[in-house]
This record gives C-alpha cells, sequence and structure tokens, in this order.
C-alpha cells in the first residue's frame, strides 16, 4: 500500500508552469496567424513626418523629424518593436537651421550599436554615435561635396563613403578598429573619378546631359571582399553605371551600363549575384559574367536575406491600385509570395538572422514581415537564375 502511495506522488510532482507558459505563447501566436491573410503587420511607430529615415538591423530607425518645442528639424531615434517614444542622443552643436527636408545620410553598423550620420545641420563630416551608451564618440571623413551614401560591411570591418561632385567624386573607406571610436583619420583606400569618363564630361553643370555625377550606393558583398557601387550619370534618360571594386583596397575590377537610374543595390546570401532595381525594375545581376537578367516584378527597393534565396521588395506601383505593393520573392523559383499593399516606404532591411524584415514610411508606419517558420538556411548552396 506504501509503494502504491509513493507512485502517485513522484507522477504528479512536476512543476507543469514553464510548460504552460509556452505553450499558451505558442497557442496565441497561432490564433494570430490563422486570423490574417498576410505576414505583414502594420504598427504606428511615430506621428506627424520624417525624412531620410533608415532602419537597423535590431529595428531602430534614424531619421529627420521636427521638433514639437521649437518646430527646428532634429535627427531622432525609433524602435520598431517596442514603439517607444522617440529619442534624441547626445548630438554636436547644431550649426545651421535646417528643415525636415534637408539633406541627410545614416548607416547602421551590423548590430545597432553605432550610428554613422552626416547632417547639412552639422559640421561638413561624418558623426559617430554609440547607440547603446546614447554618447556622440566624435568626427571623421571631412568633406565639401554632400555624400550620396554611407555603408558599412556586414561585419562592420569596413566603412565606405560615396560622395558626387563630378571630377571631384570619390569613394573612401575606413577599416575599424576596436577602439572607443572605431573610425577615425584619414581613409585606407580612396577611388577617383573612373577611367572611362572625359575629362569634359563631368557634372558640374545644369545642362550636362551624360554627365559623370558622382558614386551613389554603395554595398560591401557578405564576405566584405568587393565593393559595389553605383556611377550615377545626369539626365532624367540618363542610364547609371554598376561598379564593382576589390575591397578594401578599392581596385576597380568590372562595370556595367545598366538601363535608367539605379535606385537599389543589394548581394544575394551567396554573393555572387547582387539584385538591382532601376527605372522601376528589379533584375538579378550575376558578378561573375556580369551579364543581366530581368526578374519577373518591379521594383524600386530591395533586401536580400541574409542566409536564403529571398528578397523582400518594394514597388510603388501596383496594377489596378492606388498603392504599391511590399512583397517577398523567391529568387530561386522566381515567385512573389506575402504581398501586402503600401506606399511611401523609405527604407527596408531583414533583421540579423533573417527571421523578420522591417519596412518604415515617412509618415510612421513600420511593416513588419514576421512569418510563422522562414525555412532552414542554404548552407553551401549558391544561387542560380533559372530561365
Amino acid at each position: 500500500m506504501k509503494a502504491h502511495d509513493k507512485a502517485p506522488q513522484r507522477i504528479v510532482h512536476t512543476p507543469a508552469r514553464s510548460l504552460a507558459i509556452r505553450s499558451a505563447a505558442l497557442v496565441s501566436r497561432g490564433l494570430r496567424d490563422l486570423a490574417r491573410d498576410s505576414n505583414w503587420l502594420l504598427k504606428k511607430v511615430f506621428t506627424g513626418r520624417a525624412s531620410h529615415l533608415a532602419i537597423s538591423a535590431t529595428g531602430l530607425v534614424c531619421g529627420i523629424s521636427a521638433s514639437v518645442s521649437d518646430g527646428n528639424a532634429r535627427v531622432v531615434l525609433y524602435d520598431v518593436e517596442s514603439a517607444v517614444p522617440r529619442l534624441e542622443l547626445g548630438f554636436p552643436k547644431q550649426v545651421h537651421t535646417c528643415t525636415v527636408d534637408s539633406p541627410a545620410r545614416f548607416a547602421w553598423s551590423p548590430t545597432s550599436r553605432y550610428l554613422a550620420a552626416a547632417w547639412e545641420g552639422w559640421q561638413p563630416t561624418v558623426h559617430l554615435f554609440d547607440t547603446h551608451g546614447r554618447t556622440f564618440l566624435g568626427e571623421f571623413g571631412e568633406f565639401r561635396n554632400f555624400p550620396k551614401h554611407l555603408a558599412w560591411s556586414d561585419t562592420g570591418k569596413n566603412f565606405c563613403v560615396a560622395t558626387p561632385g563630378g571630377r571631384k567624386a570619390a569613394l573612401r573607406l575606413w577599416k575599424t578598429a576596436r577602439h572607443e571610436m572605431p573610425i577615425s583619420g584619414t581613409p585606407m583606400s580612396r577611388a577617383g573619378v573612373p577611367h572611362w569618363t572625359e575629362p569634359q564630361s563631368f557634372g558640374e553643370g545644369l545642362t550636362e546631359e551624360g554627365a559623370f555625377l558622382g558614386y551613389g550606393r554603395s554595398v560591401f558583398s557578405p564576405d566584405e571582399k568587393s565593393l559595389a557601387t553605383v556611377a550615377e550619370i545626369q539626365g532624367d534618360w540618363a542610364d547609371d553605371l554598376i561598379m564593382l571594386f576589390d575591397a578594401p583596397m578599392l581596385r576597380r575590377r568590372s562595370e556595367l551600363q545598366v538601363r535608367g537610374h539605379i535606385t537599389d543595390l543589394a548581394w544575394t546570401f551567396d554573393g555572387q549575384n547582387i539584385v538591382y532595381c532601376a527605372a522601376g525594375q528589379a533584375y538579378l545581376l550575376p558578378t561573375g559574367k556580369m551579364e543581366p537578367k530581368p526578374l519577373p516584378f518591379g521594383a524600386e527597393l530591395s533586401a536580400c536575406h541574409p542566409h536564403l534565396p529571398l528578397c523582400a521588395c518594394f514597388s510603388s506601383w501596383l496594377k489596378n491600385s492606388a498603392k504599391g505593393r511590399l512583397f517577398v520573392a523567391d529568387l530561386r523559383h522566381l515567385t512573389v509570395f506575402d504581398e501586402y499593399p503600401v506606399e511611401g516606404v523609405s527604407d527596408l532591411r531583414w533583421n540579423l538572422d533573417g527571421s523578420k524584415a522591417y519596412a518604415i514610411t515617412e509618415d510612421g508606419l513600420a511593416y513588419i514581415y514576421d512569418p510563422p517558420l522562414i525555412g532552414e538556411p542554404c548552407s553551401g548552396e549558391s544561387l542560380s537564375f533559372q530561365e
């Protein structure tokens, strides 16, 4: 009888609270997924309007917004996930009074700890901030022509500044260090005007159609051995170029003239291809052959998944609709899924592990692609284009 009494005590005496909590979370997630047609979730992050928005891999957003107190423009931070009130870091003294639309460029380090920023309201240098400590670290990279793009590499070891200015245009690359001020001093390497540019064909006048304006959007390859950058050409109907450089020394490797102006470009997870958007159309460019192939969808913005052949895209035009669309494209099978009608997306990117994607608009709406299961990484497998 004693043995019979002890047995159920061992079975019943098991803490079930943690299992119940996990089960409740799974049930809640399942009910949410059943109640929606799309994996894009909508969230209001801020009120009013902000410009030049840049979103990080952890869901932090930086932009220019008007101050509630005096109406002057300020550089502010928002958190997409928690929707906390906006924050202002310890910025340097503002030297100019600017509007919300005044020129600004931002670049987040891979972990979102560091923010590199240039703004017309500050001195003409790149400013570096530590968002963890909410401190201003210092300045580097003085410029005369306002930068068109700032870019970190995927591990944060390299940083690039692309500037316009015709014959004064330049690409500059810094190697980062493990110091309180991780970027400082003179750049490690620099690339000037492309060799194919004629001495007289610089975009310094107002009527020079086809002139070289300078360098624009730039992105490092996943292995950080290459840098792809846009050579911008003046004219509404001009054709930009994609230039590939060996990093970190910025030796020119190859170039390709495309159709129209390039609005975005991103490396695929295997580093073998570039997805670029030009004149509203998306293309896949194998970097070995440099022969672009049009993808079966249009887009102005694109962000490639960190380890899967997927690409999150935004197109401002959708047939039979006043809005555009956010969607995810399978680059291996050339299919589009998880479409969501939206307009005015300013920036788009995946998070660190690729489990979700973020998109942000100037009026403070965030769209979070949050699927229940996104698949397993494609280890050691390269992406090939299917005809």
